[in-house]
């Protein structure tokens, strides 16, 4: 049985669900307004983060992807993840309103965690907003649990 640094056991990687139309694949140029209107829909935007640099900066680098995946020929959900040499995180995991209950959700998760997996990564992690309280018996039922700690952020100037 495997073990986490801290004596606790590893979960195992998720089983794949189905997709409803097809596999999750990595954003094209092509997907960029559909996922920032998927994005919007959802409410995972906020006006300090510009929904097109997340996306430009996630496809820049090979520690970062967005996966995309279709229903009835329209972008229906999305999962970004990175990897920042110690812990994978996933970010923007969205289903469209009307394909929410398919299993989309849970599908857009395990690709994302293949993905980060295949690059080595032990632990994932997500943030949830305060606000978004609903969607944390989701993140449970797939084994995400409170790491007790509180997320501390500082802007910068760059460049």
């Amino acid at each position: 049985m495997n073990r986490g640094p801290g004596g606790e056991q590893l979960a195992p990687v998720l089983a794949a669900a189905p997709a409803a139309d097809g596999e999750f694949v990595e954003i094209t140029d092509a997907d960029v307004e559909q996922v920032v209107e998927l994005w919007r829909t959802c409410g995972l935007t906020r006006p300090w983060n510009d929904p097109y640099v997340d996306i430009a900066e996630a496809r820049a680098g090979d520690g970062s992807t967005v996966l995309v995946a279709r229903a009835g020929g329209r972008l229906a959900a999305t999962a970004m993840a990175g990897y920042d040499g110690h812990r994978g995180w996933l970010y923007y995991v969205a289903v469209a309103p009307e394909q929410r209950g398919t299993g989309l959700g849970r599908a857009a998760v395990v690709a994302a965690e293949a993905w980060l997996v295949a690059r080595g990564v032990r632990k994932i992690q997500l943030m949830v907003r305060t606000a978004n309280e609903d969607v944390l018996g989701f993140y449970g039922r797939l084994g995400y649990t409170d790491q007790e700690c509180t997320v501390l952020g500082r802007w910068v100037e760059s460049g």
